[in-house]
């Protein structure tokens, strides 16, 4: 699974919108939407904020394992 399904994925487990998200991360909705979509891809401080947020490892955000547990 690709960086933005599982964006996606863990941004509806937690029942946030995309604006909500963009608030807690500091950037806008339209750029969530973008990550989503495979448009974009965050910096590594954005994909290291997103990986604590949701408490998971970055290898699981980025699709590199299916191990979502923080090490």
């Amino acid at each position: 699974m690709e960086f933005g399904k599982r964006l996606a994925l863990l941004r509806n487990e937690k029942g946030l919108t995309q604006k909500q998200l963009g608030e807690v991360l500091g950037t806008t909705e339209r750029n969530i939407r973008f990550y989503e979509g495979g448009d974009r891809v965050p910096g590594v401080k954005t994909l290291i904020a997103i990986a604590d947020y949701f408490k998971v490892s970055l290898d699981f955000l980025v699709g590199r394992s299916a191990r979502r547990e923080q090490l």
